[in-house]
């Protein structure tokens, strides 16, 4: 019984799924197609990182013997959708079934169920074991509970996989190190440089279609280095443990114009694409801390990011969509500025994080969250704007991880499913975490003046404007109290400031 066997451009990993049991009578269908590369405006370097992916891989199925179905982006046949590339195999190849790995994108699940029914051929779509965490496990584990806490999840998923455990208990008598995470860089400290991967022949062939192809994307191609194979991936990451892991810990929610990779592992694009496994990564940093060769703090912070927020996130999205992608609790309806995607802006935070979007297609989560997420959120712009930009501007966005984490950690637009509070901030906190704001336009310290950094009255309004909604959250209690112990003429000050900032916003004025 020959089977068609599908894998897409997000599961590049020997081991998926749909793969096992290989037969050699089976065929591999691969398309590189349009519908995948514009339903947002991807950013250029994530179209070339994962086309060149999926020739690699391709490659290396073909020097086993594999025989491939697989269609490239110009190939004149290409029909341009992946369920009309799987419908024009099957009339060609006939085969008893069509086996393929549940996708990671509510919208591409849709259209595999009505696989079978438009072609009459058996379908099969299996669970996709790279995560840790099935869909099914989680919703176990979250039936019943009134709330769901990632710091919990995780706990479970250590005690689960046995991750930095001694015995029954955490590593170092502690589950979370976060507190010991948020040190800012030092002036006579410099990041080490990441391993760089220049692009071979087969990923410069990409980049020139993707550059004639996509001309009006978001972001340029001038810096591609990532890894696109699974050697490659294994070897920037081994580079991480041996060069930056020990400091990812105190700096890992620091910032530093400049310096787009800090600490950072890089790993997430390769990890999505399925070059890397989850769980081996965290074993290998496990073992630089039982060596003595990375502290507690930095190996457990990096641990919490793969096995317990990434595998989180994972299990939210697929437990409310379709709901999930339509929540906005807090109301927010402007338009995305202008800025998001040219990086004009006299905020320097902004632009800095921004410029860097569109020249690495990266941006580490501190950068996400606590500047374009903060001044989403802060501005209350519109979730379904927010969520198309940061799901087209970054090299390891896919709607499963992209969505929980703008339209949930950073938006607070799902209500509190995701995050027990909003993570507003002033400009304060940009300030201690970077070194943003030295040489900024705005003043971090006034909040009311004409140069007065925008994120200060901003922060009081989104305040005051949702005072009611968080006067009894406890995370946010505190800031309402000292909204209403402020002075009246400070209010209106604050208030006045901020009306002019987003008065600015709606006419398409720069700030």
């Amino acid at each position: 019984m020959t089977s068609l066997r599908v894998v897409l451009g997000d599961q590049l990993s020997r081991n998926i799924a749909a793969l096992d049991g290989l037969a050699p009578g089976d065929t591999v269908l691969m398309a590189e197609v349009m519908g995948e590369c514009t339903y947002v405006p991807h950013h250029p370097l994530k179209i070339t990182l994962v086309l060149s992916a999926m020739r690699h891989f391709a490659a290396a199925l073909r020097a086993r013997g594999v025989k491939l179905w697989y269609t490239r982006l110009d190939d004149p046949a290409n029909t341009q959708t992946i369920s009309s590339e799987v419908f024009r195999a099957a009339r060609v190849l006939e085969p008893a079934r069509i086996i393929a790995t549940s996708p990671g994108e509510y919208r591409v699940k849709q259209d595999m169920l009505g696989w079978e029914a438009t072609t009459g051929i058996a379908t099969e779509i299996r669970e996709d074991g790279r995560f840790l965490a099935s869909t099914a496990w989680f919703a176990d584990w979250a039936a019943g509970k009134s709330s769901l806490r990632m710091e919990f999840f995780y706990r479970e998923m250590r005690r689960r996989h046995d991750v930095l455990m001694d015995g029954d208990g955490p590593a170092g008598g502690k589950w979370n190190f976060d507190a010991e995470n948020r040190r800012k860089l030092p002036k006579d400290i410099v990041p080490p440089k990441p391993k760089r991967f220049p692009p071979d022949a087969i990923t410069q062939e990409v980049m020139a279609l993707v550059a004639r192809t996509f001309p009006g994307h978001y972001g340029n191609l001038k810096n591609f280095d990532f890894p696109v194979t699974a050697r490659d991936a294994q070897a920037g990451f081994d580079d991480f443990v041996t060069h930056r892991l020990a400091g990812f810990g105190d700096w890992q929610d620091a910032m530093a114009a400049g310096e787009p990779a800090m600490f950072h592992s890089l790993v997430s694009a390769p990890l999505n694409l399925g070059l890397l496994d989850p769980l081996a990564l965290c074993r290998r940093a496990e073992a630089a801390y039982r060596d003595g060769a990375a502290p507690l703090n930095a190996v457990e912070g990096f641990v919490r990011q793969i096995l317990g927020w990434r595998e989180f996130v994972r299990g939210i999205y697929w437990r409310y969509m379709p709901d999930y992608a339509t929540k906005n609790a807090l109301g927010a309806t402007r338009a995305l500025p202008a800025f998001y995607w040219t990086g004009q802006t006299d905020m320097r935070c902004m632009a800095q994080a921004i410029g860097q979007t569109m020249d690495y297609a990266y941006a580490h989560h501190i950068q996400r969250l606590m500047v374009t997420g903060n001044f989403a959120l802060l501005a209350g712009l519109h979730p379904g704007a927010v969520d198309e930009w940061y799901l087209a501007v970054y090299a390891d966005a896919y709607e499963w991880v992209e969505m929980p984490n703008t339209r949930g950690m950073a938006l607070h637009a799902d209500g509190g499913i995701v995050a027990s509070k909003p993570y507003a901030a002033s400009g304060a906190y940009i300030n201690r975490m970077s070194d943003y704001c030295g040489d900024c336009h705005y003043d971090v310290k006034d909040a009311t003046g004409e140069r007065a950094c925008p994120f200060n009255a901003l922060y009081w309004d989104f305040i005051t404007r949702h005072e009611q909604r968080f006067e009894n959250n406890p995370r946010m209690a505190m800031p309402v109290r000292s909204w209403r112990k402020m002075a009246p003429s400070k209010q209106a000050a604050l208030r006045r400031r901020a009306a002019a900032l987003l008065q600015q916003l709606d006419k398409g004025i720069k700030l």
